[in-house]
């Protein structure tokens, strides 16, 4: 898919007036950022901001402001202080941002701090839509957020977060594709060879996530995690994948690579997660999902596992 085709589906992505952003330390910036993976999937420059710089603060409250939204009502919502220490200290922040005076007199209403009510935060935790900032007072105004994480194991970041104002906004007045390329983005721009991250069997994040790269499975059930009927997964990046995501075409070469084995998950039922995870854990794998098929499946049917076929075929 060319940028062009991009445009047709998604125009704000050409627009000025929506740019991604950059949110790191200057410690941590990234060096030759975009230099690994070719695409021209993000013609504008990137707006930086330093998030120890306490003019910052406000763009900082709105990033707040959309991910308690988003995972507040499920009770994850996270705290400042893990935004801070295990964010933005070793990580990094991304997202598109609008200028604020070229949103939509609706849009800016979603966003206006009187309507921006905290529900579901957990018992003990500040919600943090109670000091936001008049739109009126900022220059760009964060859209969306991803949070990636650096570790030890050389070239594999952790997607840590990710969400978007569209889960606020009526349909009209949605970005499509806002989720997708926010992470997308930072894969691109942070030169990530390698991502692994978690989320819930059954999630719709599940379809987004699988289109990055091969998914594979490194944990079925995780009872360490506070929701244990979670997927933990990994995928070297292709850019060359990313494009099913809006077209729903079949990812040959994945079905040229794999093939489907007789093991099955399904997200409504706990033991065929635990049957996969003895697997992983008796070094059975690897184990991968197949994008398309969660693209076109509804989110509680069964999914099959799928193997390398020069393993299906030893």
């Amino acid at each position: 898919m060319m940028f062009q085709d991009l445009c047709e589906k998604m125009p704000w992505i050409e627009s000025g007036d929506i740019r991604p952003y950059v949110f790191v330390r200057p410690e941590n910036a990234i060096q030759n950022p975009g230099a690994r993976h070719k695409t021209d999937w993000f013609p504008h420059a990137p707006i930086l901001k330093n998030p120890l710089d306490i003019k910052e603060i406000h763009f900082a409250d709105r990033i707040y402001a959309i991910e308690e939204k988003a995972f507040g009502p499920s009770n994850m919502a996270m705290p400042r202080w893990v935004f801070y220490d295990c964010a933005v200290m070793p990580g990094f922040v991304a997202g598109f941002a609008a200028r604020a005076g070229a949103l939509k007199a609706s849009i800016k209403n979603v966003l206006d701090p009187k309507n921006l009510k905290a529900t579901g935060s957990p018992v003990g935790q500040t919600p943090h839509l109670t000091n936001l900032h008049s739109l009126d007072d900022m220059d760009w105004v964060p859209l969306s957020l991803f949070i990636i994480i650096p570790t030890m194991h050389k070239g594999e970041w952790v997607a840590h977060n990710l969400c978007s104002v569209n889960s606020l906004l009526d349909k009209e007045d949605q970005f499509y594709g806002l989720g997708f390329m926010s992470k997308a983005f930072g894969l691109w721009y942070a030169n990530v060879e390698q991502c692994s991250g978690m989320t819930q069997w059954g999630s719709p994040a599940l379809k987004l996530h699988s289109h990055y790269g091969w998914l594979e499975v490194i944990g079925a059930y995780a009872p360490v995690h506070s929701h244990r009927q979670t997927v933990t997964y990994r995928a070297q990046v292709h850019t060359d994948s990313w494009k099913n995501f809006f077209t729903k075409e079949l990812d040959l070469p994945f079905l040229e690579n794999f093939g489907r084995t007789e093991q099955e998950i399904d997200p409504q039922n706990e033991a065929s997660m635990l049957k996969l995870q003895q697997m992983i854990e008796n070094d059975k794998g690897p184990f991968y999902l197949s994008a398309h098929e969660i693209a076109q499946n509804p989110l509680n049917q069964k999914l099959s596992i799928y193997q390398p076929k020069r393993q299906l075929n030893s």
